[in-house]
Formats: C-alpha cells, sequence, structure tokens
C-alpha cells in the first residue's frame, strides 16, 4: 500500500514535471516568434521597452489602454502613454504641492489620469469626425461599387482600399472579419461600436437593411451621400458658431487657477494659510464647485449633437 502511494506521488510529480516543461517550452516559441517577427534573432536583443511594453499588455490596465488607444487610432506603445501621464501627473502635483499648498499637490496626482483620459476621448472624437467628413465618398464609393454588379462584400473591400484612414482602415476590418467567417451584419455592428454615431448607424443600417432584403441600394446610398454633405457643412457652421463659447469654458478653469496662483503670489502662503481653516476650506471648495458648474453647464449648451 505504501509501496503504491509511493509510485502514484512519483508519477504525479514526473507528470507534472514533464507540464511545467512542455508549457516553458510553448512560452520560449512564442516569445522567439514574436522577436522574430519584429525583426530580432531573441527576444532579448528586443530594446527594453518593448520587454516592459509586452509585459504590461499582458494586465487588464494594459489591455484596456491598448483597445482605447486602438479605438483612438493611436499606433503608441500602451506602456509608453500610462508613463507620460503619470510623469504629468507627477509633475502636476509638484507644481501644486510647492507653489500652492500640499493638498493641491494630492490633488494633482490625478492630473495624469485626467490628462490621460481626455486625450484618449479628444483622439476617439477627432477619429469620428473624420470618418463623418469622408461618410460622403464612402457612400459614393460603395455606390459606384454595387451600381457595377458587385456585391456589398465587395463593395467594402473596394471602398476600404481606396480610402484614405480612419474610413479606410476601418472598411478593411470590416472586410477582413467577414473573410475569416464573420457574417456581414455582425461585422457591421462591431464597426457600429467602434464609432458612435449617427450618420454611421443610418449608413449602416442602409447596409444590413439591403443585405437582407434587397432594395435599391445604388440610389439610397447616393441619397445618403447627399444628405451627408449636406449635414457636414452645417456641422461646420455650427462648430464655427459655438468655437468662442465653447474656449470660454476652458478659459473659465485657468481663470480660476490661475486666480490662486496669483492669490499667492500677492501674498505668498496666503493660499496654504486658507486650506489650514475651516473658513478657507469651505470658500475653496465653494469657489472651486462654481467654477466646475459654469464648465460643466458651457459645456452643455455648446454640445454639438445633430
Amino acid at each position: 500500500m505504501v509501496l503504491t502511494v509511493l509510485l502514484c506521488s512519483v508519477g504525479s510529480a514526473l507528470c507534472a514535471l514533464l507540464g511545467f516543461s512542455y508549457l516553458t517550452s510553448v512560452a520560449a516559441d512564442r516569445r522567439r516568434m514574436a522577436a522574430a517577427a519584429a525583426g530580432y534573432e531573441r527576444i532579448e536583443d528586443q530594446p527594453l521597452v518593448d520587454r516592459a511594453n509586452r509585459r504590461f499588455r499582458r494586465t487588464r490596465l494594459g489591455q484596456l489602454v491598448e483597445r482605447e488607444l486602438v479605438l483612438a487610432g493611436i499606433d503608441e506603445r500602451p506602456l509608453v502613454v500610462v508613463l507620460v501621464a503619470a510623469a504629468v501627473g507627477a509633475s502636476t502635483a509638484y507644481i501644486l504641492w510647492t507653489a500652492l499648498a500640499p493638498v493641491f499637490g494630492v490633488l494633482g496626482l490625478s492630473a495624469g489620469g485626467f490628462a490621460l483620459r481626455a486625450f484618449i476621448r479628444r483622439a476617439k472624437a477627432r477619429r469620428l469626425e473624420a470618418f463623418i467628413v469622408q461618410m460622403p465618398e464612402l457612400a459614393r464609393v460603395l455606390a459606384n461599387a454595387t451600381n457595377a454588379g458587385l456585391s456589398i462584400t465587395t463593395a467594402l473591400g473596394i471602398a476600404g482600399e481606396e480610402l484614405a484612414a480612419p474610413a479606410g482602415t476601418e472598411l478593411r476590418n470590416v472586410a477582413n472579419s467577414i473573410r475569416f467567417g464573420t457574417d456581414l451584419v455582425s461585422a457591421l455592428d462591431a464597426m457600429g461600436e467602434r464609432l458612435p454615431s449617427r450618420e454611421v448607424a443610418v449608413l449602416l443600417s442602409t447596409l444590413v437593411v439591403c443585405a437582407r432584403s434587397g432594395g435599391s441600394l445604388v440610389t439610397s446610398l447616393r441619397d445618403i451621400a447627399d444628405t451627408l454633405e449636406a449635414r457636414k457643412e452645417t456641422r461646420r457652421e455650427i462648430r464655427t458658431t459655438l468655437a468662442q463659447a465653447l474656449a470660454t469654458g476652458y478659459l473659465v478653469i485657468v481663470l480660476g487657477l490661475g486666480m490662486l496662483f496669483l492669490l499667492n503670489g500677492i501674498q505668498p502662503g496666503s493660499v496654504e494659510a486658507m486650506t489650514g481653516s475651516f473658513v478657507g476650506q469651505v470658500a475653496l471648495v465653494l469657489s472651486g464647485s462654481l467654477f466646475a458648474l459654469g464648465f460643466y453647464l458651457i459645456r452643455r449648451m455648446t454640445r454639438l449633437d445633430i
């Protein structure tokens, strides 16, 4: 009995050792293939930044940042972006700590995260805006291709080759997804999730309806192209009209922070003294809330959603 248990234990240990050895060899092969794809003979030949970025991409934060960068059309390493955001937060915290008061330094630590979020959101908005600008041309290319007797799938592939980024990139992704087995509706729905816009939804709905039930796709696409051209001009005029009000919203925040620096410059140590008293804390919280409310109201009034 004891001998049987001993043999089973040795056998289990050998199986575990063989499994671990196999997993290690597979991981080493994957690292060698990744290094060969990047142009290096060995994984150790890669720069330290690339190796650190590869490890960072395995984490949940790295996957989240990489996904947001892809949606924003930013071709940059996720680790580099996070390190830059951390440097911005640390620099802002140091400036506010030394120039105003220690409590502002603590608040400044979050500046890196807010800056990263604002940067990615701005990049995603600009990419979406660039795609919307290309949509009249996209609709015409699809109309011409389908008018020549091509299927919708083939027309999407041709449009992806002819158009520049970001429209060309998105259409190539759709064509590649269909080529690897994804149906047309799912590929278009994924594109709509990456580009949340009313104009994009209308175009994709037209393609899906015509693909399912048929209909005059050429006429629909040409009508959509004319409508999108008119909407593009309307959006441009509205943005020009609201540009001054939008700049005022950002100026409100700059003035609020600038007043603290001005007050501390006229009377050194006054801001730190305010943070040390209850009345000063209430005044800072109240004034900060009012400035934030003003910025929010201006942003809501200048929001463009047509």
